[in-house]
């Protein structure tokens, strides 16, 4: 099969090959295959393989990428040998996964999530990569770290019941350190070592590391236990991850585990203006490059997801696929089709001016197309979103039943930037959404400052448009602002510009649109009026009068008053035209009546010449008798014919 490169492996192509592919083993074939064609251009021995993976949008074939990118890695006698983490996100930023056979440190404080990391990396090498673990606990037991993960869908007991998984619990008081004078980890090798032969494991954790040196005061002494169990796992050639707690003004409480450690990763839990956020970054790798920026991750019912927002770039493609925009009228002054696939459009306009109603107009044309469309409302309820559309006519309720509208609503205050970031995401990912409509954007600013959400949207963006799908946002302009600007500054990450505004005009307030821009496309630039009627958003000609533009009831007063001149002109127009009738049937009638005079005098003037020719006729044959009855004339010769009068 001959290798297709990647940026020729088409949205459609894709997608076809999903719906093709019923089975699940049939599709995990077909996927491998693809995944296959796509790592075997110039690409397949780049760290960040496993990255790219995640432009495409379905989840099979981002895993069988990054289980290929991965493999490929480890294959690669100049790179590091890596074991993927299964964990969303990690193995992307990461450049494959953790190193292998290596102890990696994760640190931080209370709540970061140190011990579900270490939980999920064994959960997912058992259940994706069939690699067995075993997790040594020093504050909870197995009873309690089953329970503890049960509600994120891990369960251990049916793990350690296949033997793929290894829970040991080991109690250490400092009173019994005390008592027994020397302090080694001769115990716990034996005991580490027994249940990763038992169960032939690949991978260990190790919770926490505090716990296990807590009796041991001498520093030399620690830093050489500590050496020596890291030796220890790396010649049993175990991934490890062991977990430390942070300390003041270090790393760890002890200062010396980053410096053993081959792998070390630091989750912070910050709160900033009473709103929580949990960062990932990677403090060093040694043997491999990594990112070293700072990475927000969720901990919700699927686990750890890790965003690799600093990792994306400007590689999307450019369809040339149009969609409707669910106005007729606005896909005429797009040029007819309406939006380019996978394009972001902006809506912007001040309040009450129709900009969501516009978006959901977008929606429903989205679900008419038998596509998804992810919604996300920061302003109204589901319920009263729904409740508000069908005052227009525009029933969406169905849609949201099909499960081909999904509607989040949310305050943008419940969480950080970089959290609804990383939600967006993990939402998307989940949904599948062809077409996502954020209203409005400008209420991220709530949950941090201007720039910051400016880079927020920045990175929303760019992912959207990696994975094709169309973006819908709208943006508030208040009252006093320039019109053409937006709070965020996002203007130029835009391809398509919609601006509502007001036109106060004797006293109303009316709503006009016009396009700002409109990338690669040609497009009106007319004003148009936009109504909310009970058909929903129309968009009529604005009426141009000899005052300027004229909107509502002005613009129907002047309609009215020009409807009523032409109709005048076109009263004036049928009169002459019944004059003009008038004239000419008098006119004929008259020709008529010559004509018949004519017609008159010719018949007689033919009755009269018949009627010499007969009397000529009559004559000739009158003298023609005569002269037979003589036989001749006077002087005995024959009469000579006599000339009729005709």
């Amino acid at each position: 099969m001959k290798p297709v490169p990647r940026n020729q492996i088409s949205r459609e192509k894709l997608r076809s090959l999903s719906a093709a592919c019923r089975s699940s083993a049939g599709k995990k074939r077909q996927m491998h295959r693809l995944a296959g064609q796509v790592l075997a251009g110039p690409e397949e021995l780049r760290a960040n393989s496993a990255e790219q993976a995640s432009a495409f949008r379905f989840p099979i074939l981002k895993e069988c990428l990054m289980t290929r990118a991965a493999a490929r890695l480890k294959a690669s006698p100049a790179s590091l040998p890596k074991c993927t983490t299964g964990i969303h996100g990690l193995d992307e930023i990461t450049g494959g996964g953790l190193p292998q056979g290596r102890p990696t440190l994760v640190c931080g404080g209370a709540g970061c999530g140190k011990t579900l990391l270490g939980i999920e990396f064994l959960v997912r090498g058992a259940t994706r990569h069939q690699e067995s673990g075993v997790f040594i606990a020093f504050e909870e037991t197995a009873e309690e770290l089953a329970q503890n993960v049960r509600s994120l869908g891990f369960d251990l007991d049916d793990l350690i019941e296949k033997k793929m998984l290894a829970v040991d619990y080991v109690h250490i008081e400092r009173s019994e350190i005390e008592e027994t004078g020397d302090y080694d980890l001769e115990g716990l090798f034996i005991r580490l070592g027994y249940a990763i032969d038992s169960i032939g494991a690949k991978r260990v954790v190790l919770d926490s590391l505090e716990t296990l040196f807590s009796g041991l005061a001498n520093v030399a002494i620690l830093r050489a236990e500590m050496r020596r169990l890291f030796r220890w796992l790396k010649e049993k050639g175990v991934t490890a991850i062991i977990t430390a707690e942070r300390g003041n003004g270090s790393l760890t409480r002890h200062g010396l585990e980053e410096y053993v450690s081959d792998c070390v990763l630091l989750l912070d839990h910050r709160v900033e203006g009473q709103i929580s956020t949990r960062r990932l970054r990677i403090v060093k790798y040694r043997g491999s490059s990594h990112s070293t920026n700072e990475f927000p991750f969720l901990i919700d019912e699927g686990g750890i997801s890790v965003l690799p927002i600093t990792s994306i770039l400007l590689r999307h493609q450019a369809l040339s696929e149009r969609i409707s925009s669910g106005v007729p009228a606005l896909d005429a002054m797009l040029g007819g089709p309406g939006f380019f696939r996978g394009s972001s459009v902006l809506v912007s306009g001040t309040a009450g001016i129709g900009k969501t109603s516009l978006a959901c107009h977008a929606a429903n044309a989205c679900c008419h197309r038998g596509e998804r469309c992810l919604f996300f409302s920061f302003e109204e309820s589901e319920a009263q979103l729904l409740r508000n559309m069908r005052s227009i006519s525009l029933d969406l309720g169905p849609w949201v039943k099909q499960e081909s509208l999904r509607i989040h609503a949310g305050r943008p205050t419940t969480h950080g930037l970089e959290m609804h970031l990383a939600g967006i995401h993990k939402q998307v990912e989940a949904f599948q959404p062809d077409v996502v409509v954020v209203d409005p954007i400008t209420n991220f600013i709530s949950a941090g400052t201007a720039s910051e959400a400016s880079s927020m949207m920045m990175r929303l963006v760019d992912y959207l448009k990696t994975r094709e799908i169309t973006a819908v946002l709208t943006t508030l302009n208040h009252a006093g602002s320039p019109l053409e600007q937006t709070e965020l500054g996002i203007s130029s990450l835009i391809d398509t510009w919609l601006l509502l505004r007001d036109i106060e005009l004797n006293g109303e307030r009316n709503r006009g649109l016009y396009i700002i821009k409109s990338r690669g496309m040609a497009h009106s630039n007319q004003i148009r009026e936009f109504l909310l009627t009970d058909h929903g958003v129309q968009l009529t000609d604005v009426y141009l009068g000899p005052e300027g533009v004229l909107t509502g009831s002005a613009r129907l007063a002047q309609e009215a008053k020009a409807a009523a001149a032409e109709a005048q002109h076109q009263q004036n127009i049928e009169r002459k035209r019944r004059e003009l009738s008038l004239r000419q049937q008098s006119l004929e009638a008259q020709i008529a009546a010559l004509q018949s005079q004519v017609q008159i005098e010719r018949e007689e003037l033919e009755r009269d010449v018949a009627d010499e020719q007969e009397y000529a006729k009559l004559a000739e044959r009158s003298r023609n008798a005569m002269s037979q009855s003589r036989k001749s004339d006077l002087n005995g010769r024959p009469a000579a014919p006599r000339k009729v009068r005709k």
